[in-house]
């Protein structure tokens, strides 16, 4: 397999593995979206890692099959590409992408389908498609520019040029920096903790946010308002509520 899923404490690693650099060719996009779709539907899965190993998150695209498209087969498969992304991009539980080395082109676009972000030291993150006289096609434009605002985004874009982590940092594209041997520890640590968290109220809150985003301030509190009235109808509020005021805050388990 291309991709593969392993579960340990409720904690869901997609895991890329087409070495030497996880190029994102056809089969690895498909199978990302099938455990995408996977990792959304089970209940033994509360929060999800990305990662590519300890060498590389993935440098890019399949150059070399992406060359041998025509314009009508990649109106078709850009679609698919997308969706792809956002499948990951919209699993209802939180997930973290720990990136090591590269993440360039759909490596970079992949790890802006994550809700938290931890990089190694030695990573380099960036959009280089403009060098081979393209744009990004898997969310790179739109994931990008939401994250780090416009500016800054058309700064990797236009240019094509790799940050390195301590910039991605500076700017808002990864949210921590680590040292490489501790990559994957440290965001398994993240996921761990949160998959002990109310499910129900996880996905409220990512969905309010990523929500509101695409939308208006009014449309975006108008979905928080029924996020928030609708988690009353929950067995983890009563179970929240209650242990705050039996027991005191923060005592709550959820899982």
């Amino acid at each position: 397999m291309t991709v593969t899923l392993e579960v340990r404490d409720n904690v869901g690693t997609i895991r890329l593995d087409r070495p030497p650099m996880n190029a994102l060719d056809i089969a690895v996009q498909d199978r990302l979206r099938e455990l995408a779709d996977e990792v959304a539907r089970r209940d033994d899965v509360r929060a999800v890692i990305l990662y590519g190993g300890e060498k590389v998150f993935a440098a890019g695209a399949d150059i070399k099959e992406m060359q041998r498209m025509d314009h009508p087969a990649m109106i078709v498969r850009s679609k698919a590409l997308q969706d792809s992304f956002t499948a990951v991009a919209r699993i209802p539980k939180p997930v973290v992408a720990a990136v090591t080395g590269y993440a360039l082109g759909g490596g970079c676009e992949l790890a802006l389908c994550a809700d938290f972000r931890v990089a190694a030291d030695n990573a380099k993150l960036g959009q280089p498609e403009i060098l081979l006289g393209l744009i990004p096609g898997a969310g790179g434009t739109q994931r990008l520019a939401r994250l780090v605002g416009p500016s800054k985004a058309k700064d990797l874009i236009f240019t094509g040029r790799q940050v390195k982590a301590d910039e991605a940092l500076a700017m808002g594209l990864v949210d921590r920096v680590v040292p490489a041997g501790e990559v994957y520890e440290q965001a398994h640590a993240w996921a761990a903790r949160l998959a002990k968290g109310p499910a129900l109220a996880l996905r409220a809150a990512k969905e309010a946010v990523d929500g509101g985003l695409e939308t208006d301030i009014d449309t975006g509190l108008t979905i928080e308002r029924n996020w928030f009235a609708g988690l009353f109808a929950t067995e983890d509020r009563e179970r929240g509520m209650r242990s705050f005021v039996e027991e005191g805050p923060g005592k709550a388990k959820f899982l």
